[in-house]
C-alpha cells in the first residue's frame, strides 16, 4: 500500500485554501491535516500536527512564509515545506531555498503537476516549477557580483522611519527633504538589500544588523 502523505496547508486568501484543500481532500494517498493563515499559526501546527510536507505561501501577515519555513525546517527537520505562490522572482525564490524549502512551485501549476510535487516532496525530493529552475540555473551562471554595498547613514534613517510605520511624505517632513527624495532613498535601499518592498527591506535590514530588532528597542 502507498504511504499517505500528511499535508498541511498555509495560505492568507480562505478562498485559496479552501481550493487547496478540496482538491487534496479526493486525493486517496495525500490527508489534510489541518490549514493556517499565516506563518505563526503555520509554526505552531506543524508543532502539533507533525505533517509530512506543509504547503506554504509566501507573503501573508504576521510571519512571511519564509521565516516560518526557516522555522519549520531547524525544528522540525522530518517535515518538509513547498512554496506554492504567485510570485517568481529571483529574491523570493533564492530567500525560500535559503530558509530551506525542498520545492517552489507557482499557484498556476496544473493540480497533477501540484500533487506529484506534494509526494516528491515527501520523499525528500527537490521539487521545482520549470520557470523557477530556470532561473536558478541562470542565477548560478551569473558571474558572483560584487560584495554587497551598504546603505548610507542617510539611507538608513529612512528605513528607520519605514520601520516606525511612517508613510513616505511623513519621512520627508522628518528629515526635512522632498518626498521625491525619499523614494530615491527607498530605490537604492531596495537594490542594495535585494528585496522588493519596504516590508522585506525592514526585515533584512534588522537581520543584518542594520536596523535594531523590535525587541531590543
Amino acid at each position: 500500500m502507498t504511504a499517505t502523505v500528511r499535508v498541511l496547508v498555509v495560505d492568507d486568501h480562505p478562498v485559496v485554501r479552501s481550493g487547496l484543500i478540496g482538491m487534496l481532500a479526493v486525493t486517496d494517498d495525500i490527508e489534510v491535516v489541518g490549514e493556517a493563515g499565516d506563518g505563526e499559526e503555520a509554526v505552531a501546527l506543524v508543532a502539533s500536527t507533525r505533517p509530512d510536507v506543509v504547503l506554504m505561501d509566501l507573503r501573508m501577515p504576521r510571519r512571511d512564509g519564509v521565516s516560518a519555513t526557516g522555522a519549520i525546517v531547524s525544528g522540525h527537520p522530518a517535515t518538509k515545506v513547498l512554496v506554492l505562490t504567485t510570485y517568481d522572482t529571483d529574491s523570493d525564490i533564492l530567500h525560500a531555498v535559503e530558509a530551506g524549502a525542498a520545492g517552489y512551485l507557482l499557484k498556476d501549476t496544473p493540480h497533477a503537476e501540484l500533487l506529484d510535487g506534494i509526494r516528491a516532496a515527501s520523499r525528500g525530493e527537490t521539487v521545482l516549477a520549470p520557470p523557477v529552475a530556470a532561473r536558478l540555473m541562470s542565477r548560478l551562471r551569473t558571474p558572483a557580483a560584487p560584495a554587497a554595498v551598504q546603505p548610507s547613514p542617510r539611507e538608513l534613517e529612512v528605513l528607520a522611519a519605514v520601520a516606525r510605520g511612517l508613510s513616505n511624505a511623513e519621512i520627508g517632513r522628518e528629515l526635512f527633504i522632498g518626498e521625491a527624495t525619499v523614494k530615491t532613498h527607498l530605490q537604492r535601499l531596495f537594490s542594495k538589500l535585494d528585496v522588493d518592498d519596504r516590508t522585506r527591506a525592514v526585515t533584512v535590514a534588522i537581520e543584518r544588523g542594520l536596523l535594531p530588532s523590535p525587541r531590543n528597542r
